[in-house]
């Protein structure tokens, strides 16, 4: 766990995050997953024995700097709207978080992941963001602890 965050903090936005390269298959990686919103692959470094990300084609720094301008709809219910707008988030990213949620859950369940899993978004170098593309991890497969930290 210490490299991990020593890995976050010294990560910095900007460049062309290793996220961007999978999307292009400019690298190789075990995808589970793929369709025009996402990606979804085995983590290279997995802290758990089932630890896969899914992650957005467009890319997302973290989650505090997405703009409204990625809005690609306007034809949200207003309670969605009322929802997003209360706890601060645009509404692009709240249906973009909705499918990664979704797709993450799909996976889980064609990787046997019958008896729970976690998802996680970390933000930010206390957070634990060590890619600076938004991305969500789905950890399973054993008893995970907690609290996480």
């Amino acid at each position: 766990m210490a490299d991990e965050t020593s890995r976050a903090q010294a990560a910095r936005p900007g460049g062309d995050p290793i996220f961007g390269k999978i999307i292009r298959k400019e690298i190789p990686a075990n995808v589970i997953f793929e369709d025009e919103q996402c990606i979804a692959f085995h983590d290279i470094s997995p802290q758990a024995p089932v630890h896969f990300l899914v992650v957005p084609k467009k890319p997302i720094v973290q989650l505090s700097e997405a703009q409204d301008s990625d809005e690609s709809t306007r034809a949200l219910l207003a309670f969605q709207a009322w929802y997003v707008c209360r706890f601060g988030l645009n509404l692009h990213l709240y249906k973009l978080l909705g499918h990664l949620m979704i797709v993450g859950k799909k996976c889980a369940a064609d990787l046997g992941l019958t008896k729970g899993f976690r998802m996680v978004v970390n933000e930010g170098p206390e957070g634990g963001q060590s890619v600076y593309h938004v991305h969500l991890h789905v950890l399973g497969g054993r008893q995970l602890g907690w609290p996480p930290g």
